[in-house]
């Protein structure tokens, strides 16, 4: 795992989530099921799979803050730095979870700064993709936009830039690289904005909401350590609390490495026309074995199959659907063709149907969000 050290931007892949909960002290989200069905809350898709499998403080942050009737937030961000794939709606997923079923204020950055500084991208190209790419895709996927707050990190105002300011005060060069490793002038400008993002809700012009959560991938969780310490150092003077942050094993690309915007081939995009992501498909790596026969003797091992893995997250809602392709592969009774075949449609008609909605959300997206003027 690095050296035991977690590096957001970098591509390390996390096996062995059990380990990551015990070196950094991540909950197992388990733990809170039960106060969430004494609340009445309804679990969602990937809380009932164990995909969401970690939190730090949902319970006293979330949980409590229903309990006693106040407002909520979930923040989330994306670096505009490639097209929309499946990975990136394993959070969106998320952010509808909280914004239907607990009433959660949503709020979106879209982190041209990061992108610009971090991934060296064309500042129109970054705008575009995060205007037309990010914003489109959560629209179309069922985020209400009138529910949301999409924001470029550029362009927000005095009292947001005014915490980074004041955070790079409470930080030292020591505590930085301790979280981060060798670290640069833009990322720890990076960071510490990712911080802001996180906080600033809370403060009176942005609707004052001190009950937040952040859902991550589990390599994200250096930004929501250093954010936790920041928001103790400046609790007395900015009115700052602790966020709550919840943890999501992230999903394969087709090759069973890390997915990725900058690996094509490997990775769906929810633009892509259903064919070219259905020949993707075709060729992913399964958890089948060599032969035909073998695998009617053996069975098969889906925890291995990069296609199960977008049944599990994404293509099939229905848990007795999930748990019957699970007991045929394992089996045996259902061969990798068949699976596929069936990934095949299911994929044709979740992009069919999306795709159908996407110019009018690209159209609402153009109308809400406010681009940079540089």
């Amino acid at each position: 795992m690095a050296g035991e050290r977690l590096d957001p931007w970098g591509t390390v892949e996390i096996k062995d989530y059990d380990r990551l909960r015990r070196v950094f002290g991540i909950k197992p989200f388990s733990e809170v099921i039960p106060k969430m069905r004494e609340l009445g809350l309804p679990l969602s898709l990937h809380m009932r799979r164990n995909i969401i499998f970690g939190h730090r403080d949902f319970d006293k942050v979330i949980l409590e803050g229903i309990a006693k009737g106040e407002k909520i937030a979930i923040l989330t961000g994306f670096m505009p730095s490639g097209k929309f794939h499946f990975g990136h709606k394993l959070t969106v997923d998320q952010l509808i979870y909280f914004q239907r079923e607990l009433g959660a204020k949503v709020f979106v950055a879209l982190a041209d700064a990061e992108a610009y500084a971090v991934r060296r991208l064309p500042r129109k190209e970054i705008v575009r993709l995060g205007i037309e790419e990010y914003v489109a895709n959560m629209i179309a996927l069922g985020l209400d936009p009138d529910k949301t707050d999409f924001y470029f990190q550029t362009n927000r105002g005095a009292p947001y830039y005014r915490l980074i300011q004041l955070f790079s005060g409470r930080v030292t060069m020591a505590e930085m690289e301790a979280i981060y490793g060798d670290v640069t002038p833009s990322k720890i400008v990076a960071a510490l904005t990712q911080a802001a993002d996180i906080l600033h809700p809370q403060l009176d012009e942005y609707g004052g909401y001190k009950r937040i959560v952040v859902p991550v991938g589990a390599d994200q969780d250096p930004h929501l350590r250093l954010t936790r310490d920041l928001a103790d150092r400046l609790h007395d003077l900015a009115g700052l609390e602790r966020p709550a942050s919840t943890y999501h094993k992230l999903i394969r690309g087709l090759d069973g490495a890390k997915m990725s915007s900058s690996r094509p081939d490997y990775t769906i995009f929810l633009t892509d026309p259903p064919d070219k992501a259905i020949w993707k498909l075709k060729r992913a790596l399964t958890g089948g074995r060599a032969t035909a026969e073998e695998q009617r003797r053996l069975g098969g091992v889906p925890e291995a199959c990069t296609v199960y893995d977008l049944y599990l997250y994404h293509l099939i809602p229905e848990d007795n659907d999930l748990v019957k392709i699970y007991r045929d592969c394992r089996s045996g009774t259902m061969l990798c063709g068949e699976c596929k075949s069936i990934g095949a449609e299911r994929l044709r008609e979740f992009l069919e149907r999306h795709q159908a909605r996407l110019e009018e959300a690209r159209e609402i997206a153009k109308s809400i969000v406010e681009p940079p003027s540089f």
